[in-house]
């Protein structure tokens, strides 16, 4: 339950931020930045009568069956949670907050703001086994079964719904589309790779048995040890290898200053972690 609700939370930040960026900076400057709210921008082009909100609404509430079918009961509960959030986010938006120009009129500055607040939540959501809905979840399914980055993947599927910005807004605007497309797709790929980043741990120290004891008590994580011989010495040592987070290393490496100043530390990080503690092979 505790760890449900830690990633609601996350989720539904991530879902302001997209919310966000895509009304206060990229709807005014009809960026249309590629999924359902890039579709909902042309479709509104051409028929202001539909809210862009509530066209997005409707969009993924059909969409939203691809993603139980194709990826599981679990993602697409919160997909249709994160879709629905959304279009209320920016519905709301548009009642509170009625827009008649750009905040700025410098088209570039906002289309990157947008897009790094965008970008930013759609990773965060990514990570929490959800997804904004419409071309997001094809995305995830391209990432499920080819191993190809949700960014990559958001960035193919999006591709016609530029194309369509480009006829309705003109060809600048479709370029800067196109631009906001690229962008999007590299931001959402490293906040994912950036959050998702372990560190890999080897300690070769005097007080092994303490310091195995602090990982696995205090910070509830696995360690691993073996023996090993030292080339220059010639003496037998063990080493303790663990993989912790950002968090839990400054903890661990404090720790370890504590009671052997002595100790040998490497880092590596780990882009990915799958398993018991980390990230559930099933997602």
């Amino acid at each position: 339950m505790k760890k449900s609700i830690k990633e609601f939370f996350f989720i539904n930040i991530g879902l302001a931020m997209v919310a966000a960026g895509i009304y206060f900076f990229l709807v005014p400057n009809n960026v249309a930045a590629g999924g359902v709210s890039g579709l909902a921008m042309v479709i509104n082009h051409y028929f202001p009568i539909i809210p862009i909100g509530a066209f997005m609404m409707m969009m993924n509430v059909i969409l939203f069956i691809v993603g139980i079918i194709f990826i599981g009961r679990d993602f697409g509960v919160r997909t249709i949670y994160s879709s629905l959030m959304l279009s209320g986010m920016i519905w709301l938006f548009e009642s509170l907050f009625p827009l008649a120009a750009p905040l700025t009129g410098d088209i570039l500055l906002e289309m990157i703001y947008g897009i790094m607040l965008a970008g930013g939540g759609m990773g965060m959501v990514f990570l929490n086994n959800a997804s904004t809905g419409g071309t997001d979840i094809i995305a995830k399914i391209l990432n499920k079964y080819f191993q190809i980055a949700i960014g990559k993947g958001l960035l193919m599927a999006d591709f016609l719904i530029v194309s369509a910005a480009g006829v309705a807004f003109g060809i600048q605007s479709g370029l800067y589309a196109l631009l906001a497309v690229i962008i999007n797709g590299f931001v959402i790929d490293a906040v994912i790779e950036g959050l998702q980043t372990n560190k890999q741990v080897t300690i070769i120290a005097t007080k092994v048995d303490e310091i195995s004891k602090f990982i696995i008590t205090d910070l509830g994580r696995g360690a691993t040890l073996y023996q090993a011989r030292g080339a220059y010495t010639n003496e037998s040592r063990e080493i303790i290898m663990t993989i912790v987070d950002r968090k839990e290393f400054i903890r661990l490496r404090n720790y370890i200053k504590s009671v052997d100043q002595r100790a040998f530390i490497s880092v590596s990080k780990i882009h990915e972690t799958l398993g018991e503690g980390f990230k559930s092979l099933l997602h």
